[in-house]
């Protein structure tokens, strides 16, 4: 693992692999080696994979938790510069994928394409205003707990039935690090309406949704579809919200096909 300096925040981050970049952005619970485990050397046959452990989680430091998204997206921007990348592909799953239609929105310039897996524009961009209210309360409420009760509220919405339970049992090793103050940050970013994000992506955009998705269903998906000119929408079968994890040949195959499709960077 490595580490950048961004705004007094330290960053901490994985990367392999040679060619154009690509920037993965976890969710919500986790951090970046554990949501894309099966991404990362994967992916790293045609790219420079690059996974960060975004502020107030992992590795990273705490922001303040009134960083909002916007916090985060220039913070992202910044990250990506001071590793020495001016444009770059972006992959993002639940959380990271709201990040990243905000980094669209603030810094077009730094993003060649976009991959959107189960993503929201915001809980309250996509969600009924009830539903997105109660997830806010409930992380608060999170952030209180023990460790061990933390993945046990959480963990089982982020798989469908059926994935294999090693494959659960260690993400949930992942959120059992979680940190508190980050969480409630992260929380309060997730919240936000982001639904005017979505008309200033004019990049090339493919949107991956589990079709068992309790977290984003199908209305999240069809609504980000409908919003995001020309972008792809590709359903997973018999997957959760976890469905990089849950489906990764799946999975890889369509980010792959995506990426190489419209990859138009040099190799770094």
């Amino acid at each position: 693992m490595d580490f950048a300096e961004v705004d007094g925040l330290r960053i901490a981050y994985t990367m392999v692999g040679k060619g154009p970049p690509v920037f993965l952005l976890h969710g919500y619970v986790g951090d970046g080696r554990a949501a894309w485990r099966y991404q990362i050397d994967n992916l790293s046959d045609h790219f420079t994979v690059v996974a960060w452990d975004a502020p107030g989680v992992g590795g990273s430091s705490d922001p303040p938790e009134s960083f909002g998204m916007a916090g985060y997206a220039d913070c992202l921007a910044r990250f990506i510069g001071s590793i020495g990348y001016d444009r770059v592909h972006i992959v993002g799953i639940s959380f990271g994928g709201a990040l990243a239609l905000e980094l669209c929105r603030r810094h077009p310039d730094v993003v060649a394409s976009l991959v959107l897996a189960s993503a929201y524009a915001g809980w309250g961009g996509s969600l009924p205003t009830d539903v997105a209210e109660a997830r806010l309360q409930q992380a608060f409420s999170l952030a209180e707990l023990s460790p061990d009760q933390f993945v046990d509220t959480l963990l089982p919405t982020m798989f469908a039935e059926g994935t294999p339970s090693e494959s659960v049992k260690e993400f949930g090793r992942s959120m059992r690090a979680f940190h508190p103050a980050g969480f409630r940050a992260m929380a309060l970013a997730c919240a936000e309406d982001l639904r005017d994000a979505l008309t200033s992506v004019c990049v090339p955009t493919l949107l991956v949704y589990g079709e068992a998705d309790i977290r984003a269903p199908a209305f999240v998906a069809a609504a980000l579809h409908q919003g995001i000119s020309g972008s792809r929408l590709v359903r997973l079968p018999g997957t959760g919200h976890s469905c990089s994890i849950e489906a990764p040949d799946l999975f890889n195959q369509a980010v792959k096909e995506f990426l190489i499709t419209v990859d138009d960077l040099p190799a770094q």
